[in-house]
């Protein structure tokens, strides 16, 4: 096959909405996000994957080594995607109790959510929500998540003209299409700057004589390795 006709590589995001209210700003961000990669942001696929139905977590629950049926689905959404995109909402300067409690789910041995790319969006009163994405910036350092560090996205929901319709959608707003384009953008840099660190780390580990099943990112996984050929590089 023309390696000019193949398909280019699709990244897959899992957004995770902090709020569980139907009509929050940041399920509206999700919608804006998922439309405009699905239109404007070639080779992004982004998903919401939902919350709402997860228990709080309990080690009470992991009985012979297995999660509850909820979370054990959860976290396969999470193992399966590449990087993601966090709309979280700002609690007492913190985030929400039910993204920390995916979170802290998630990050439960093994951690599915290590080294991925990652970015936040948020919207409220005051800073935008910016107090909550440098608390979730935070959390990224165990959870070894990689965030973007810029372009930042901080919505001032409740300054000057309305960003939101009754439904909590963003409509034309050429402000926030502009702005979260450009974060999506930057997102899918990185990612694909990830992805390549990635290959190159892995080239690395089979010159040391190692069998792909025994990279660090497959052990800690389950995940099959990809079938790789790729140049020797120069230690």
């Amino acid at each position: 096959m023309d390696s000019t006709l193949a398909p280019k590589p699709i990244i897959n995001v899992a957004a995770i909405c902090g709020s569980t209210r139907k009509a929050s700003f940041h399920h509206g961000l999700i919608r804006a996000a998922i439309e405009l990669a699905t239109q404007a942001i070639d080779g992004m696929s982004i998903v919401n994957v939902d919350i709402s139905l997860l228990p709080m977590l309990n080690t009470d629950l992991e009985v012979d080594d297995k999660f509850p049926p909820e979370v054990e689905a959860f976290r396969q959404k999470i193992l399966q995607s590449e990087c993601f995109l966090f709309a979280s909402p700002e609690y007492n300067y913190t985030v929400t109790a039910p993204l920390k409690n995916a979170i802290d789910w998630a990050s439960r041995p093994p951690n599915v959510f290590a080294d991925k790319a990652a970015a936040i969006v948020s919207a409220g009163g005051g800073f935008g929500g910016g107090l909550a994405q440098y608390s979730l910036r935070q959390n990224g350092v165990f959870l070894d998540l990689h965030f973007i560090n810029k372009p930042e996205f901080f919505l001032k929901a409740f300054e000057g003209p309305p960003k939101f319709d009754d439904e909590a959608d963003t409509g034309d707003n050429i402000t926030i299409v502009v702005t979260l384009a450009d974060v999506l953008c930057y997102h899918s840099c990185l990612s694909l700057t990830n992805r390549s660190r990635f290959c190159i780390d892995m080239n690395h580990h089979l010159r040391c004589g190692l069998t792909p099943n025994l990279h660090p990112f497959f052990l800690r996984s389950s995940l099959k390795p990809p079938d790789l050929h790729l140049p020797k590089i120069r230690d």
